[in-house]
């Protein structure tokens, strides 16, 4: 791994915190108490964490992350028509392919469904996609390349956005077209590998814990079973890490230095992991009402996407602000 261009902008380079206003009323009582307030506040300004952090912040905010969180939330959407096409296309061949399961459907269609026009209108969509499945497959196939081939390029430049050294792009990060789509087609086949070895590992890293244990006779051991569930969330951590490691040191277009990659790829491995969490254990109390069911798994849907878009974006300005004390030395600067 290299070792990038250590220049940074001067917006960037200089703390961009600005001064505590100092108040001061008639009441000893309120100028003591603020007082204290900007001591407090100046002592963790000074703080090298809670320095980084908000340079990372004040990065992330002035370079559009928000928007182009969202914006990535759209694309990633928006990829989701043609890939259930893909999906829908290889259930046709297997339902085509197993005449017996498809009469089962069939059947429990009738049973659950009381609407005759409804219960017809099902019947009739899977046997229309069924008769079409290799229309439909290839148009979805096409469609799902073109659009994460799109979803690619719009990640890249989010990404390169928080980790160049100006805001501005400069003519060296203009590329031709078919450059790009190239570029993004490449990038795009490396993140789904990326993204099936992490799957592997966290499959098949689950499945031997569980052949383990059950084979050692482990299970019935109620204080292990705290030791096991760490174990499986270290594995899915480091699973996680593997995935942004590919995208913090693949889409910029400047390597990152290695110590600031590994720990920015460290904090947004625990942080996926917490999204992952959390949507795991709030996802079925939300479907869980009327309109929940109705509208709760395209909502925790968007909600996913939008929190891994913000979450690597914002380790991508972390990675780029990040300061050490063998960092050059700026004239008239010294190190926070």
């Amino acid at each position: 791994m290299t070792t990038p261009d250590n220049r940074r902008h001067p917006a960037d380079t200089e703390s961009q915190t600005a001064p505590v206003v100092k108040l001061k009323t008639n009441n000893e009582t309120v100028n003591n108490t603020i007082d204290s307030v900007n001591k407090t506040v100046g002592r963790l300004e000074r703080n090298p964490i809670i320095a980084h952090l908000m340079r990372a912040a004040e990065r992330f905010n002035d370079r559009m992350g928000n928007q182009f969180g969202a914006a990535i939330t759209y694309f990633s959407f928006l990829s989701m028509i043609p890939m259930l096409m893909v999906a829908f296309a290889a259930g046709g061949f297997i339902l085509a392919s197993h005449p017996t399961l498809l009469q089962d459907i069939f059947n429990k269609i009738l049973d659950n469904v009381s609407d005759p026009t409804l219960a017809a209108t099902l019947k009739n969509t899977i046997s229309t996609a069924i008769q079409q499945r290799t229309t439909v497959g290839l148009v979805g196939l096409l469609i799902a390349l073109y659009s994460g081939i799109n979803w690619m390029g719009n990640l890249r430049e989010a990404v390169r956005a928080q980790s160049r050294d100006i805001w501005e792009r400069t003519p060296q990060d203009k590329e031709k077209i078919w450059v790009k789509y190239l570029r993004d087609l490449i990038s795009l086949v490396g993140l789904l590998v990326a993204l099936i070895v992490t799957l592997f590992i966290t499959s098949v890293a689950g499945s031997a814990q569980q052949t383990i244990i059950n084979l050692l006779h482990l299970d019935a051991i109620s204080w292990l079973k705290p030791a096991w569930r760490l174990i499986g969330l270290a594995i899915s951590i480091f699973a996680n890490y593997l995935l942004f490691f590919w995208i913090f040191w693949r889409l910029p277009r400047h390597r990152p230095r290695r110590k600031a990659l590994i720990r920015g790829t460290l904090l947004a491995a625990v942080g996926f992991e917490v999204i992952k969490i959390i949507m795991t254990y709030t996802l079925p109390k939300l479907i869980s009402s009327p309109s929940g069911a109705a509208f709760g798994s395209v909502l925790g849907l968007m909600a996913f996407f939008y929190f891994f878009a913000r979450l690597t974006l914002f380790c991508a300005a972390w990675i780029a602000t990040a300061r050490y004390k063998d960092d050059p030395q700026m004239p008239g600067k010294s190190h926070n």
